[in-house]
């Protein structure tokens, strides 16, 4: 009943302060000085979280695991490393959307689909938070191939736009490079590095995307376990470590289990894999937040030559 109050309390905070209005970070969007609902204000003023940033969902290392892995990698792998994609043999498909801290003001959606070709593999992304008054998008083309049996790289380039509504739109483009090296059949490790230079917002291009450099490290122990751990190094944020572990009862059952150190938040989930779907649950808990639960599904095509 407590733990009830509690999220009830903080959502009409949160909704209460949407009538007041400050001044936006995004102060150029649309050429036009801007302001925003305190909404927002207040979100980051009670979460305390310097590390998380709004367009990145929460479980983001959960659906990201098997980037540093052959054995238990899919296809939103991609999110966390671009070169994983090298690692796609038939064409797939996968959708991933939250609810962050129970509130509908602060969904995220994520979309993947990847086709391999004999010239490398292709994917296409699109990711969506926020809500009708104030929301951030971000479409993608990622591009893959390996270089060898050790060597994975890939890039992506993004079209980002900010969205307030009543006062216009922005865009700007970015674009993100990564690696991967497979040290044996099961260790793997690899960097990354998200808009290292430009993607700007505003007319004067004074609001830079956040820059985040990465680097991962997956050990395959079996076709059953799978252990990874990245450092992620985010421009003016503290570094954060995503620790997590995935584990196969059975081929049609899977669970996940990590944590990330930067909002000390907690996530797991679990899958359920039936012909070429695979559907999973997950959350994410903080524990002055609350729970953030998840839904993921992917689609992988099972050609028939082995």
């Amino acid at each position: 009943m407590q733990q009830q109050a509690t999220q009830k309390t903080r959502k009409n905070i949160f909704l209460q302060a949407t009538p007041i209005l400050l001044t936006s970070r995004y102060n150029n969007v649309g050429g036009m000085r801007i302001v925003i609902p305190a909404t927002f204000f207040v979100f980051l003023f009670f979460t305390d979280l310097q590390a998380q940033v709004l367009r990145r969902p929460v479980a983001a290392p959960y659906t990201s695991l098997g980037a540093y892995s052959i054995r238990h990698n899919d296809i939103l792998s991609v999110t966390a490393n671009a070169a994983s994609l090298a690692q796609l043999n038939d064409f797939a498909a996968g959708v991933y959307a939250e609810r962050r801290f129970l509130l509908n003001e602060l969904n995220n959606y994520s979309f993947v689909a990847g086709l391999p070709t004999s010239s490398g593999n292709f994917a296409i992304g699109a990711d969506y938070s926020g809500f009708t008054e104030f929301n951030e998008t971000k479409l993608g083309l990622a591009y893959a191939r390996k270089l060898g049996s050790k060597v994975d790289i890939g890039a992506r380039f993004n079209y980002n736009g900010i969205r307030i509504a009543g006062y216009g739109n922005d865009a700007a483009v970015s674009f993100e490079t990564g690696v991967i090296l497979h040290l044996t059949d099961q260790l793997h490790t690899g960097v990354y590095v998200s808009n290292p230079v430009g993607g700007k917002f505003g007319k004067d291009q004074q609001e830079k995307i956040s820059s985040v450099y990465s680097a991962g490290f997956g050990y395959d122990a079996s076709e059953k376990f799978l252990l990874s751990v990245e450092v992620q190094k985010e421009e003016d944020q503290p570094v954060n470590v995503n620790a997590g572990m995935q584990y196969k009862f059975i081929p049609q059952l899977m669970a996940r289990l990590g944590v990330s150190s930067a909002t000390s938040s907690l996530w797991s989930g679990v899958g359920i894999l039936f012909n070429s779907f695979r559907l999973d649950v997950s959350a994410s808990f903080h524990q002055q937040l609350g729970i953030t639960p998840g839904v993921l599904l992917i689609y992988q095509f099972k050609s028939q030559k082995k």
